[in-house]
């Protein structure tokens, strides 16, 4: 029996992925759509979602998928530069999306464009624009949208979004790929959650994962905080609350079991690049000043390079900030690099960054993290290391790549015994930021060395997955709702409808029994004054013949 239900799980599975690589049926009349367009910093993308009609039950969500195109391709379409651009010209904002646009309506079928909705959400880029020039570009897309596209769009649906709620969706998205808002089953791992509802009881549902996301430039965290938090001062607590969203992403506000509360955040400047860029910025400055003092000239020359802890052995390399030079070469000491960068971290209070950013409390004991981007490339590239993250592991070939001469890392990539990503520029920095990332995940956010349920990726079920897609399932969040309760309303009408028809019906009948016993009445009535008569003509007979007999002789 068993064997027999891994099988059918194992062959639902197959038919899932399956479905998820077939092009989509544009001809099913069944299927929604949603269009998300993605404004970011460098340019802007187009997504196209649909769904199947929801299942009835109020406790699952839309099965919403991205949508393939004939070729069996996510329709998908990029183009830069970014929004921001259009600061000074904020009438073209409609003009610059019309090819994205073109190309959804392109897709979703005509019949459907007026029921399915667009959002256009900004990021980064237009986050830095004065709130002057971000409403007047959001003026232009939704006075101007709706003249040439006939899709749901409102003023609601433009928005610039916070980093926190790209956070709160690219967590959204990943969970929902990763089928963690689904019902548990008997092996799944759970968790007891405990809502904001005085009277609630806790409940016990599917593990969530935490994701963490290091770029070049920042650093973000995201993961459930399923217990209630006690904050230890006011100030913790306002603190908190600006990194910590509580959500529902179930149709029925009355129903907690789709209830999240989770911490996230940005660290700018902790992404990589930016990370070994401060770092280069304070190795320029300490050692000019520490020359000035001792009178030395170290990293002025090749000749006397400053020794760099976070290169390789052997690796020569500049920094060049405001027409002053130095002069590296690699050292290649890992432990010493840890210790160079964990200043960077800015600790404060046993938190990261020196403003003291509010860290949530996790449970090691019972959490999942996924690393994606930096935490990918770090252990991955180089080391071949990515998947599940072991410490002991990862440090110990991060310390023997670092003490590696450059001239046989150098060999290694000609012979292609890299990862087909790896460049020079990462056997450049590797050393460096596999002590960053290392120093993040255990000094910053404190995460213990023999912590088991990390893995560090690329891709979720071998596709990418965007916040778009988490943005759309929590906007749509309570079109189940409204299907639900137009069914309600069918089969309530039809109900009346029935009922009408039996009630109808037996009123009729009633008639009919009516009608045919006045009938029977009449007719009963009719053979009494028949009979009546009768005998009153057979006593008129009698009495003539009586009469008739007495005038005889």
């Amino acid at each position: 029996v068993y064997a027999y239900c891994l099988s059918e799980v194992q062959n639902f599975m197959y038919l899932s992925i399956a479905e998820s690589m077939e092009a989509t049926d544009v001809l099913n009349p069944a299927l929604n759509y949603g269009i998300v367009v993605d404004c970011g910093s460098s340019g802007s993308r187009v997504f196209v979602y649909y769904w199947p009609p929801h299942n009835g039950n109020p406790h699952t969500l839309l099965d919403i998928r991205q949508m393939k195109d004939r070729d069996r391709k996510p329709v998908v379409k990029k183009i830069k530069p970014g929004i921001s651009t259009l600061a000074k010209s904020p009438t073209q904002a409609s003009d610059y999306l019309q090819p994205l646009l073109g190309f959804a309506a392109a897709h979703v079928p005509k019949n459907k464009h007026k029921e399915t909705p667009l959002y256009i959400l900004c990021t980064a880029g237009m986050r830095l624009l004065p709130e002057s020039q971000q409403a007047a570009i959001l003026e232009d897309l939704v006075t101007d949208v709706p003249l040439e596209f006939d899709f749901l769009f409102s003023r609601s649906h433009a928005e610039v979004i916070s980093g926190k709620q790209e956070g709160v969706y690219a967590w959204i998205g990943i969970n929902f790929v990763l089928g963690r808002f689904d019902h548990a089953d008997e092996e799944d791992a759970t968790v007891e959650v405990t809502t904001g509802s005085q009277n609630q009881k806790p409940i016990s549902r599917r593990r969530t994962v935490g994701i963490m996301d290091m770029g070049g430039a920042s650093l973000q965290i995201a993961y459930e905080v399923p217990s209630a938090i006690t904050f230890s001062s006011p100030q913790e607590e306002e603190a908190g609350k600006s990194v910590l969203a509580e959500f529902n992403l179930g149709c029925d506000v009355e129903h907690t079991q789709h209830v999240y509360r989770v911490y996230v955040t940005t660290f700018l400047g902790f992404g990589g690049n930016m990370a070994r860029q401060r770092y280069e910025d304070q190795l320029v400055n300490n050692t000019l000043a520490k020359n000035r003092f001792l009178t030395t000239q170290t990293g002025l020359s090749e000749d006397k390079p400053y020794l760099d802890p976070c290169m390789p052995v052997d690796l020569s390399d500049t920094v060049v900030r405001d027409n002053r030079t130095l002069f590296l070469r690699g050292q290649g000491d890992w432990a010493r690099c840890q210790e160079a960068v964990r200043p960077f971290l800015g600790l404060h209070n046993g938190t990261m960054s020196p403003g003291g950013v509010y860290q949530a409390p996790i449970n090691f004991s019972n959490s999942e993290f996924y690393g994606f981007s930096e935490f990918f490339y770090c252990t991955e590239d180089v080391l071949r290391l990515a998947g599940h993250y072991d410490s002991e592991k990862y440090s110990r070939a991060a310390k023997e790549y670092c003490s590696t001469k450059w001239s046989i890392l150098k060999q290694r990539l000609d012979n292609k015994l890299f990862s087909p990503q790896a460049d020079i520029s990462r056997l450049r920095y590797q050393c460096f930021k596999s002590a960053w990332m290392y120093e993040v995940l255990h000094s910053g956010f404190r995460f213990p060395t023999d912590y088991p349920s990390l893995k560090t990726a690329q891709l979720v079920y071998d596709k990418e997955v965007q916040w778009t897609l988490g943005a759309i399932l929590f906007r749509t969040r309570f079109l189940p709702l409204r299907d639900l309760q137009q069914e309600t309303l069918r089969q309530s009408h039809s109900s009346w409808l029935r009922s009408s028809f039996v009630y109808n019906h037996h009123l009729f009948s009633l008639c009919i029994l009516v009608v045919v016993l006045a009938i029977l009445l009449y007719i009963l009535r009719l053979r009494r004054i028949h009979q009546r008569e009768q005998r009153q003509a057979e006593a008129l007979n009698l009495l003539w013949v009586e009469e008739g007999e007495a005038l005889l002789p």
